[in-house]
């Protein structure tokens, strides 16, 4: 449930980071990603894998503070709940799309006004359709492009306080599976679907050693995930070596969603 990252504010041009240093990386490996919320917690950290092997990434997000001195960057600040993103402003070929932004709204479901359930859609669903319909195109000009989208373990597992968060990430589950039917075989689309993760969207509910222990102690493997354990799952549902794999919504959540253990 650790949202991978966030995308909101306004909207100057594309920032470049820095350059990739074309000398150390093999030209016919590099491929182009897009990733959506890749500033923060899980987004940056797939970020910071992708960068590392030498491709070229368009982050879009609020802010490129954490993306600074980072190899292949390229920083497109939009607020993707107010504003359209534009083909032109996307290169016209893309391998792979990650949309990262989510929310964590634990509330009763007697406390939830309708705008909660709007709000959650909206980051969660509305975002990730604009995103995809915007590098449509770019997707079906590339080799074996793919798209990572994240739910979370209590879509399907059921838990109290959830309703407003689960009802949104049920939704980007059917968009995945229904949109990966839709684009193949040209276009590999798969979901992610992590419980309780250390991200700074997660801040409030692991605050404290305590915190953590409890949270933890809910699992099979009695700890939370990791931002960098979720992002390597999506670097790989990213590569060519998931290339028999879509449509399909991939637990990861230290045993949570299958496992019972008294």
């Amino acid at each position: 449930m650790g949202s991978p990252g966030g995308i909101y504010g306004s909207t100057p041009a594309p920032k470049t980071i820095s350059p990739l240093p074309c000398s150390t990386h093999k030209k016919h490996s590099m491929k182009t990603y897009l990733i959506a919320g890749g500033s923060s917690g899980i987004g940056l950290e797939l970020v910071k894998k992708l960068s590392g092997e030498g491709h070229q990434i368009i982050v879009l997000s609020r802010s490129g503070e954490n993306l600074s001195g980072m190899p292949g960057v390229t920083h497109l600040q939009k607020d993707i709940l107010t504003e359209d993103i534009a083909e032109s402003e996307l290169p016209t070929s893309l391998d792979g799309i990650a949309y990262c932004p989510g929310s964590i709204n634990l509330k009763p479901f007697r406390a939830l006004k309708p705008t909660a359930f709007l709000e959650d859609f909206q980051i969660n669903v509305i975002g990730a359709v604009k995103v995809l319909q915007a590098a449509h195109k770019a997707l079906k000009n590339a080799e074996n492009p793919a798209v990572v989208l994240f739910s979370t373990v209590a879509v399907g597992q059921g838990m109290p306080f959830h309703t407003s968060v689960a009802a949104a990430k049920g939704a980007v589950e059917g968009l995945a599976r229904s949109l990966a039917a839709e684009w193949a075989p040209a276009i590999r689309i798969n979901c992610i679907a992590p419980s309780l993760t250390d991200t700074p969207l997660a801040a409030r509910l692991l605050s404290s050693e305590e915190k953590k222990e409890t949270a933890g102690a809910r699992h099979p493997l009695k700890r939370v995930g990791t931002a960098e354990e979720v992002a390597g799952l999506a670097y790989f549902l990213l590569s060519e070596n998931s290339g028999w794999i879509t449509g399909q919504v991939i637990g990861i959540d230290g045993g949570m969603s299958s496992l019972k253990i008294t």
